[in-house]
């Protein structure tokens, strides 16, 4: 399968700081990928230099083989917090980035109408934020990243300010989103089970400065319902997974008392 992403060697440092460490990875096209790894450990850093919010100190990042220096329509992204417009109601935050691009035919507009079918909100177009739950404006959130048609859809940490139940929630409404959609995405965790759950394949990264630990393909059957959580196999990923990033955070605090 043709690789969608690819992340050649890449360094970056913030002030004095040095967070991540000679990054290389490719994702393939409609392959789900998730990073996760300890506290600090460079994952939202990666997420957005890969977006091209921010410049790669050494390295370079490619999407469909054109190299990103700049924020572009090819990658959606969907942040930890929302960020929708309160004077704008469902349709209109869902519709802005068309809008940016200047995209605005009767088709693109028909786009939107169907994508926040498929995110659960038809019914709510007319409504605004203040009058939405955290998961229905998460599901505009991710509505107005897929409006755009993106090649990439970059998602950090997005249900980490939902309750746990609504969180379980909108992980299998995401499944199902991307299996009608089948979009690349590269997905940011704290949370193992998340990953464990969503993804093809998990990358660990080590503490600062972040470097890939460990690369874990999930071998768990597709469509994924929420009692695969319950199987012993899921169990033992999740396990493994934690052995690794416990790992890490000791070896961390073995470095700081040294000091």
């Amino acid at each position: 399968m043709a690789a969608k992403l690819v992340v050649s060697h890449v360094w970056k440092r913030l002030g004095e700081l040095q967070v991540l460490e000679d990054i290389t990875l490719e994702v393939s096209e409609g392959e789900f990928v998730a990073i996760v790894g300890p506290s600090g450990c460079g994952k939202t850093t990666f997420v957005r230099l890969v977006h091209g919010l921010i410049p790669a100190d050494q390295g370079e990042v490619r999407v469909n083989g054109k190299v990103i220096d700049r924020p572009g329509a090819q990658r959606g992204f969907v942040f930890q917090a929302d960020s929708l417009l309160p004077w704008r109601n469902v349709w209109s935050n869902a519709f802005v980035g068309l809008e940016v691009n200047g995209w605005t035919t009767e088709s693109h507009r028909e786009s939107v109408s169907s994508l926040l079918k498929l995110v659960g909100l038809q019914g709510f177009e007319r409504y605004y934020p203040r009058q939405l739950s955290g998961g229905m404006r998460q599901r505009v959130n991710l509505a107005r990243a897929l409006a755009v048609d993106p090649e990439l859809l970059l998602m950090d940490e997005p249900f980490a300010a939902l309750d746990a139940q609504t969180r379980e929630i909108m992980q299998a409404e995401l499944l199902r989103i991307w299996n009608s959609k089948r979009k690349t995405v590269l997905f940011v965790t704290h949370q193992i089970e998340e990953a464990v759950y969503l993804a093809d394949r998990i990358i660990v990264l080590r503490h600062r400065p972040g470097r890939i630990k460990e690369t874990i393909s999930v071998d768990l059957p597709r469509p994924r319902s929420l009692e695969v959580k319950r199987t012993p196999q899921f169990t033992s990923h999740v396990d493994r997974i934690w052995k690794l990033i416990e790992e890490e955070v000791r070896d961390h605090s073995r470095e700081e008392k040294q000091f």
